[in-house]
């Protein structure tokens, strides 16, 4: 089943459950998704856009939930991190800082990169084999240290 399926019917199920931020996380989902697909031209997204847009959707909220941190503005994060919560659950399973760690160690390997000035040709090798399964920063900053 097709991301945006699954989605309409977790829709259905949300209203009859009357849960209101599941069902509002879920309609801004659809209509990311939606708006991609206009942009692509109206044709069903492959999934691995889908997944583009699930990653943008996820950093968006992290972005925020990292600002209302430092402002202070508790009831704001709570939001957010349900938030996260209900968008987490459409992502694929996220691999761990020893997975990435191992990755990252093979593509080095690979690419034959040995300093910083490689770090470009490294992460342009890196980020499609873990594309919405790690956390950008993370994979940043692991490549960054291995370079080093």
């Amino acid at each position: 089943m097709s991301l945006l399926g699954r989605l309409n019917d977790e829709m259905k199920q949300a209203m009859k459950n009357k849960e209101k931020e599941k069902l509002t996380v879920i309609r801004m989902l659809k209509a990311a998704l939606q708006n991609e697909s206009i942009k692509a031209g109206g044709r069903d997204l492959t999934e691995e856009e889908e997944l583009t847009v699930l990653s943008r959707e996820v950093k968006q909220r992290k972005d925020s939930l990292h600002e209302f941190e430092k402002a202070g503005r508790e009831d704001l994060v709570a939001k957010i991190q349900t938030e996260l919560t209900y968008v987490n659950e459409y992502m694929p399973e996220q691999l761990s800082e020893e997975e990435v760690s191992a990755i990252v160690d093979k593509t080095i390997a690979d690419t034959g990169a040995s300093a910083k000035s490689d770090m470009g040709k490294v992460m342009a090798a890196l980020m499609p084999q873990v594309k919405g399964k790690a956390d950008g920063s993370l994979v940043n900053r692991l490549v960054q240290e291995k370079l080093s």
